[in-house]
């Protein structure tokens, strides 16, 4: 500061009234400045005075803030002074008042802090005393006694104090004397007193000097020359009637308002008596807001009066009589406060966004309220809406706080228009208000949710890849990048394979991709879950489950299951002659791997004549007769069948059967010799069969060296054992028997011989059942008599056959009977091929009673097929169209097996007939593509033994 400059700091109180989030600190400190300081000035230090960091007053961006707006002190941030924005003096901010003072805030954020700072503002002696007119015109009648008084006015001085004007000289002093006088308010009246009677006709007129003189340093003065003119004699001055004269007037008072009004009386008469009134020494503010009538002393409003500017009037009223006697009195108005001023809002700081998870008690804003009229006019009240989660809290006289009052939620509002209310106490009552826009910014509280929990997919199979199948949508309440959701498929696997092998989807879209084509065949359904995850922080997910349905297409044709078709075999189907109208002949077993109607077949025959002999069940595949068997038909009849499915577009599947119309099988047999053999057999039939046959002979090599070695061994062995078998002790036992020397039970032994005991006596039995074995695990000698023994006693046990076989064919039971025609139902396969039928309903069982005399016939053997059927009938029981069991044909009765003595039945009662030896059996051929029964195969060892 300048030299010479004092300042006086001191600090009234630090308060702490609220805490929460943010935090406020409250002080106060004053300082004392002259008036009249440059631009620039420093004021103070503040971050001294009150401990303040600067590094704080920075980023609490620190301000000042005054109510009305003024800018007079700045702040230094960067060095924490107060500095002097405007110049400041004294008397127009203060006027008359001699403690002059400036307030203000200063406001930190972050968090919120604030500090009262008042400025005490010195006068100095900047003003010189100054009368109201440079001259004076003062009338005085001779006849003026001794001691008369002439008041003067005095001189206005602006300062205070010291400064202000102290006194008053008056010069030359000849006749005139001068009397001041104090005032109650401190003002000084100076009256002019007459010392000597003047005298008209010696001196008409007197000039005398009156100086005004301060007590500032420097002294300064004014100065007013008065001019006296004697009159004539008058000798009496006019008198009011009051000493002081007091009234009130409303402030924002009409112009004409008459306020009141001030008399005088004088007790001369005629011209001398006449009195006029008049202000004297009235600033100009006044005299723009007051008149007076100079004749009827009425005091009327002349202009605008403001409550807030003026509370009260003091004017000097003087009546004066055209003798130029006067007489002065004071009127004191007072001002009247009325309801004129709206309350003003000024929000100092504002959070114009908050964020939904904000704590109650959160400041949003700081205002400051005020009211510029007095008593119940200038108290205030201030409110919000009930209905909003903030509230009105006051920290200081005219400070409001706006803070949270209850939990935010974006979701449901977004944004608060809030209306600050402020009423006044007036009557009526004044009210303004302030709208603040706070906007609540979102956090990731809430999860995606799906439209539904699962979804329900279908998709036709053999779709093409990338295919789009669906699309799911999820939903987020939250907002911006809280909002933003992606979708994923759940980690898993699907049969062995990754879940992402078969179903893909869109992390944007959510739509949902099939990744290759589906079967339905190999994958009816299957069960993903699929996850959607929003792009907050910490991200938020839900799942959901997509059941995905593969539906069928027709995409599979019919499979023939029986009658079997191969490549090389002629299969034909036996019908005597006289078979009925209906009469079975087969049937046509087909499946089609689809489902629903696609896998409805339905049967037909792809060329009929006009005169057809069989028809095919349309539902269940049965060949039938449609009438009696004439002469005219042919013998070998070749039926196509078409099964065809109920697709769309349908699939088809055709089937030959060959019927042979014949009443024995000789006949037959020269039919169907003429048949041509398929010549176009596998073009890699020649290379399995050279494969086969070396690796058979591969095999039969390493089996001759693995018993050559076996034997060498064994060789080796004995040899070693008769030479070390002279040192060996023989240890009897003696095992205990029953009384009848039979043993308790079956022992094992174990002999240890000696070298000539390949010449004794010892000879193991043989079992008389299999189920009584004798081990002879280390019995050397033993092992090898018994080899002797069975290669010289090998017998097949068979007991001879009986004596059915010498008679004739006719009277030999069984298939070979005269019956047998009706009772089976023939069938021939050529060779290398199986063939099994089914026996017709109601057919007689077929039991042998004795052994062929004879290796058996072709027919005969042909009977070996039908124990084929019965696995075919069972395994196409719960395949295709279903039919009445009563058509079945019972292939479960007799069995005769080609190639064997044995007939199987499945009567209890009947035990199996022993019949020949059977004949030796060549190797079988390579099967083909179809799987062969053992009836098959005995067919093809007699077609290659043939």
């Amino acid at each position: 500061m300048r030299k010479g400059l004092c300042c006086e700091r001191w600090t009234l109180s630090l308060v702490f009234l609220w805490a929460s989030l943010m935090h406020f600190a409250l002080g106060q400190i004053r300082y004392s400045i002259p008036e009249e300081l440059p631009k620039g000035s420093i004021v103070g230090n503040i971050a001294n005075d009150l401990g303040i960091e600067l590094k704080r007053l920075v980023s609490g961006r620190a301000r000042v803030f005054t109510s009305d707006g003024s800018e007079y002190v700045g702040l230094d941030r960067e060095k924490g002074q107060l500095l002097v924005k405007q110049r400041m003096d004294r008397e127009q901010l203060c006027g008359e008042i001699s403690a002059c003072s400036l307030s203000f805030e200063v406001i930190l954020e972050n968090p919120m802090e604030l500090y009262s700072i008042t400025i005490d503002i010195q006068d100095v002696n900047d003003n010189s005393p100054v009368f109201s007119k440079n001259e004076i015109d003062q009338e005085i009648s001779e006849s003026a006694l001794p001691g008369a008084r002439f008041s003067l006015g005095g001189a206005i001085d602006p300062d205070v104090g010291l400064n202000t004007l102290q006194k008053y000289v008056l010069q030359p002093t000849d006749h005139f004397d001068l009397n001041v006088q104090s005032s109650s308010d401190g003002n000084k009246n100076v009256e002019m007193v007459l010392k000597t009677p003047l005298d008209r006709e010696n001196k008409e007129h007197h000039f005398l000097t009156l100086t005004a003189v301060d007590g500032g340093s420097p002294q300064r003065s004014g100065t007013v020359k008065i001019h006296i003119s004697v009159l004539d004699h008058n000798d009496n001055a006019p008198a009011f009637n009051q000493a002081v004269y007091k009234s009130s007037v409303l402030e924002n008072s009409a112009i004409g308002t008459l306020v009141t009004t001030v008399r005088a009386t004088d007790a001369d008469e005629g011209v001398n008596a006449h009195i006029q009134y008049y202000f004297e020494h009235v600033p100009t503010s006044v005299m723009a807001l007051f008149a007076i009538d100079t004749e009827s002393g009425q005091i009327k409003v002349a202009g605008p009066i403001d409550y807030e500017k003026n509370k009260q009037f003091k004017i000097k009223v003087v009546a004066k009589d055209n003798g130029g006697l006067t007489d002065s009195r004071e009127v004191i108005i007072d001002v009247t406060d009325v309801n004129d001023n709206v309350p003003k809002i000024t929000v100092m700081s504002f959070t114009s966004a908050l964020p939904e998870n904000a704590a109650l008690g959160t400041v949003v804003a700081m205002m400051n309220v005020q009211d510029l009229d007095s008593g119940d006019n200038g108290k205030v009240t201030c409110s919000i809406d009930r209905n909003s989660p903030f509230k009105i809290v006051r920290s200081l006289a005219s400070y409001y706080n706006l803070v949270t009052d209850s939990a935010l939620d974006r979701e449901q509002i977004s944004e608060y228009n809030i209306t600050v209310s402020v009423l006044d106490g007036g009557t009526p009552p004044l009210s303004s208000k302030e709208t603040m826009k706070v906007k609540i910014s979102d956090i990731n509280d809430n999860a995606p949710q799906f439209e539904l929990e699962t979804y329900d997919i279908y998709v036709l199979e053999n779709n093409s890849p990338s295919l789009s199948i669906y699309s799911v949508k999820a939903k987020d309440a939250d907002w911006g990048p809280n909002a933003r959701i992606s979708y994923f498929l759940e980690d898993g696997t699907l049969n062995g394979a990754s879940v992402e092998s078969f179903i893909s989807i869109n992390s944007d879209s959510g739509v949902i991709y099939a990744t290759k084509a589906f079967d339905y065949e190999q994958m009816k359904s299957f069960i993903i879950k699929i996850k959607a995850q929003d792009g907050g922080t910490p991200p938020l997910s839900t799942n959901a489950t997509l059941k995905i349905f593969v539906q069928d297409q027709n995409d599979n044709t019919p499979q023939v299951l029986y009658p079997v078709q191969t490549g090389g075999s002629v299969v034909a189907e036996i019908v005597p002659r006289s078979a009925d109208i209906g009469y079975l002949v087969t049937k046509v077993v087909a499946v089609d791997v689809d489902s629903g109607q696609n896998a409805w077949l339905s049967y037909k025959l792809q060329k009929a004549a006009d005169r057809a002999l069989f028809e095919v069940g349309a539902q269940n595949g049965e060949i039938r007769t449609v009438r009696q068997v004439t002469d005219k038909d042919a013998v070998k009849q070749k039926l196509t069948v078409i099964v065809e499915d109920n697709g769309q577009p349908s699939r088809s599947a055709t089937v030959t059967v060959n019927v042979a119309v014949a009443d024995s099988f000789p006949e037959v047999l020269s039919e169907f010799t003429d048949f041509t053999q398929d010549k176009d057999y596998n073009n890699n039939l020649t290379f399995f069969l050279v494969l086969a046959l070396i690796v058979v002979s591969i095999l039969f090599i390493f089996s001759v060296i693995a018993i050559i070695s076996v034997k060498i061994y064994r060789w080796r062995q004995r040899k070693l054992f008769y030479k070390s078998a002279n040192n060996l002790p023989v240890i009897p036992y003696y095992p205990t028997m029953y009384s009848d020397g039979t043993l308790h039970q079956a022992y094992n032994y174990e002999v240890c011989g000696t070298t000539d005991s390949r010449m004794s006596d010892v000879k193991p039995m043989r079992p008389y059942s299999q189920s009584t074995l004798v081990s002879l695990s280390r019995a050397g000698t033993v092992q090898r008599h018994l080899k002797e023994q069975e290669a010289g006693d090998i017998s097949p046990e068979q007991k001879p056959p009986n004596n059915d076989w010498r008679l004739p064919p006719n009277q030999r039971p069984g298939p070979s009977g005269q019956h047998r025609f009706h009772t089976i139902q023939q069938r021939w396969t050529p060779y290398d091929k199986s063939r099994a039928g089914p026996l017709p309903e109601g057919a007689g069982v077929v039991a042998g009673t004795g052994p062929w005399p004879n290796p058996p016939t072709e027919a005969e053997q042909l009977q070996a097929l039908m124990a084929g059927a019965n696995a075919v009938s069972e395994a196409t029981a719960t395949m295709g169209p279903r039919y009445n069991a009563q058509y079945v044909p019972d292939y479960r009765q007799n069995v005769y097996i080609p190639g064997s003595t044995a007939t199987l039945t499945a009567n209890p009662q009947q035990p199996p007939q022993q019949a020949l030896p059977p004949p030796q059996a060549m190797p079988p051929t390579d099967a083909p593509k179809a799987a062969q029964t053992p009836a098959s195969k005995k067919k093809s060892t007699k077609k290659d033994k043939k």
